[in-house]
């Protein structure tokens, strides 16, 4: 939606003039306080139409919309009883001013589990009935939907787990028209899905990595759930130059450079060199260059990677972190605890560093999704040195 026409509606003196959406749907609706369902409310634009935002601030304040006023109906209208519910995937674009007048509900993704149990109850019949197999429907093994979840989608939701499904069923149900005659019930079964979805897509390299100096694990949230990335730290002989690379944002090379600053006024602590910096440049890189990476959460994780690098001791592949790193070495809070402990799930970490402060975030997770990983709750880099590098 561009035009601020949409929502305000059009003065009566233009030709094709109409009210807008709002009042429009109340109209049709017959009702004075229906429930409004606003969707993809980050995706609303601005041009020379006007900016359906500024409009939306006036339909969405409960202080203004008793008054809310269409340029086509030309009376005030009460939208105080209606409830707006608004949907985004991200909440960056969204205006601030607008932000503010919402109540904002953050909506987890599903855990591994969740998606079988969901893909066994409905994704995979709907998908049976769409292929025409449902005279001999084809019979999923909890195995072979793990494989598609974890091999073949990386995702929050369910959109590409039941593309994946509905491929498996459309080329059963070509097998069924080539073969020209019923077919048996079809178990599919990992070697199936292989076969048909070819290999997989992802990869989780912690379990069968090696550990490496200046190389940590880190926990990190995007927009397809939790993810882990590697943090590599190397030095060469130079001139006392951090460089910084994979598309690393702003906030994220600031969180570097406070890294090797706290590293360098404690040298002592950590049996390094004082003067290690002097005759070195430092290179920091975060692998997969051509994906933008920023925010605070991975201060932690550039630290170890440095004090790996400067001791030489390796950092363990198995242990991953998150965490907020101050210029003094105590460990801030970081967003995104349920997201992060379900990536570290499906890569095979064993243990996983969080501040303490995330204490309540951890408190109300369910107990599956904390099986078969040690949590660690930090305040300060020095506690969880020993626990990280070997």
């Amino acid at each position: 939606m561009k035009d601020e026409a949409e929502i305000r509606g059009h003065r009566r003196s233009y030709a094709g003039a109409m009210p807008g959406r709002i009042i429009d749907a109340v109209r049709r609706v017959g009702s004075r306080n229906p429930v409004f369902m606003l969707d993809e409310i980050d995706k609303v634009g601005q041009d020379f139409r006007g900016d359906p935002a500024s409009a939306l601030l006036e339909v969405l304040d409960p202080e203004q919309n008793e008054y809310f006023l269409d340029y086509y109906l030309d009376v005030p209208f009460d939208l105080s009883g209606v409830m707006f519910i608004a949907t985004a995937n991200l909440v960056d674009p969204i205006p601030r001013p607008l932000l503010d007048r919402m109540e904002l509900l953050a909506l987890p993704g599903y855990t591994d589990e969740e998606k079988k149990r969901i893909a066994l109850q409905f994704l995979v019949p709907r998908q049976i009935e769409t292929s025409g197999l449902s005279g001999s429907p084809p019979e999923f093994t909890p195995e072979a939907l793990l494989k598609i979840i974890r091999e073949h989608t990386r995702e929050p939701g369910l959109r590409n787990l039941e593309r994946e499904i509905g491929s498996i069923c459309r080329k059963i149900a070509r097998k069924v028209l080539q073969q020209g005659r019923k077919q048996k019930s079809l178990l599919v079964n990992p070697e199936l899905v292989e076969e048909y979805l070819g290999p997989r897509k992802f990869y989780y390299e912690v379990a069968e990595a090696r550990d490496r100096v200046g190389v940590a694990t880190g926990l990190v949230w995007t927009e397809t759930g939790g993810d882990i990335i590697f943090v590599e730290a190397t030095k060469m002989k130079g001139n006392k130059n951090l460089i910084l690379t994979g598309s690393l944002g702003e906030v994220m090379q600031e969180s570097a450079q406070a890294a090797l600053s706290y590293i360098r006024s404690n040298a002592d602590h950590f049996q390094i060199d004082q003067d290690f910096f002097s005759e070195h440049d430092i290179h920091i890189h975060v692998p997969a260059g051509a994906i933008s990476k920023d925010g605070p959460s991975a201060g932690l994780t550039l630290a170890m990677a440095l004090i790996s690098l400067l001791t030489g001791r390796p950092a363990k592949r198995q242990v991953a972190m998150t965490g907020e790193l101050t210029l003094t070495g105590r460990i801030l809070p970081v967003a995104g605890i349920r997201e992060k402990l379900l990536a570290a799930r499906r890569a095979g970490v064993k243990t996983v560093v969080f501040p303490e402060k995330n204490r309540v975030d951890l408190d109300d997770l369910a107990a599956d999704i904390r099986a078969d990983i040690e949590v660690v709750l930090t305040s300060s880099v020095e506690e969880v040195v020993d626990l990280v590098l070997t």
